[in-house]
This record gives C-alpha cells, structure tokens and sequence, in this order.
C-alpha cells in the first residue's frame, strides 16, 4: 500500500524541491506542478508533487496521520 504525504516545500530547483514534513526533508520532483513556490503545501507520492494544498489541510491531514500512528 502506498501512501501520499503533505509536505511544505522548502526550496526549488528546476523540476526539483526539497519538501519538509515532520523535520524531515526529502528531495521530490515537480515535474506536473505550476506555480509553485517555496512555502507552498503539496501531496507527495512516490517521490511526486501531485497536488497543490493549503496550509490547513495539509496541517489537517498531517494530524490524522499522527493520530492514525498513535492508534496503532
């Protein structure tokens, strides 16, 4: 099962980001995203930038991913 994440997006080089979720940072490519700049929120899948989120839903969906962890 493959899971996508938020991420806020830290800085952008080309077709490539460097995201931050959780004070971790992980490269990702932006290939299928416009307008994107840094501080920005998306949804990250396999190493891809695949939609645009504002702050609260990507802090939303964050928090029930803590909670989901936290129930296990």
């Amino acid at each position: 099962m493959c899971l996508a994440m938020p991420m806020k997006i830290q800085k952008i080089n080309g077709n490539t980001a460097t995201g931050e979720a959780g004070g971790l940072t992980e490269n990702i490519r932006v290939d299928f995203m416009k307008d994107l700049k840094p501080g920005d929120y998306v949804m990250v899948h396999a190493g891809f930038a695949i939609e645009k989120m504002t702050e609260q839903e990507a802090l939303d969906n964050l928090k029930f991913m803590e909670e989901l962890n936290n129930a296990l």
